[in-house]
């Protein structure tokens, strides 16, 4: 079963839900077939990859497991921890979706975490997109006022599912 929203009641404005069964005969006959997961060594990140395989799993879709080194901030030492966390991030990925029987595809940029995910999206036809939450405090909200969800929801042609740290 699914929930899809079928139209916006008219007399009060509210989303009408309507329930519709969608059977899965095999790989690719689900709704999405390629699902993009901004993965991160966070909470909401772990919580992401989480998310992102269990709907391939019901999808019958592949994942890819992009992990972004940001370099718009940081010395050649921050940089090197960062590709050492980004590798672990996408191996628990793979093995998150070997355990469930989905193919992760792994991937490792360099740039603007947004900007990346934008083009990856774009280029490799993502179905979805599935990002973690940005719960930011103090300085880190007046530095960077715009979080990676939000551009990256605004960036891409395909949905974008931000998934919180309790989510997964």
């Amino acid at each position: 079963m699914s929930t899809d929203i079928d139209a916006i009641d008219r007399t009060d404005g509210t989303a009408r839900r309507s329930r519709t069964d969608t059977a899965v005969t095999g790989a690719g006959a689900g709704r999405f077939e390629r699902v993009l997961v901004v993965a991160t060594d966070d909470p909401a990140g772990r919580a992401a990859v989480s998310t992102a395989v269990g709907l391939a799993a019901t999808h019958g879709a592949t994942v890819d497991a992009l992990y972004v080194v940001d370099t718009t901030e940081g010395w050649d030492l921050v940089v090197e921890r960062r590709e050492r966390t980004g590798e672990e991030v996408v191996e628990a990925a793979a093995e998150a979706g070997a355990a469930a029987g989905v193919d992760v595809e792994k991937w490792f940029r360099y740039g603007a975490p947004h900007q990346e995910a934008i083009d990856f999206a774009a280029a490799h036809d993502a179905d979805l997109v599935v990002v973690g939450s940005a719960r930011r405090t103090g300085i880190d909200r007046l530095l960077h006022p715009d979080p990676v969800p939000g551009r990256v929801r605004r960036g891409v042609d395909a949905p974008v599912m931000v998934v919180g740290p309790d989510d997964g």
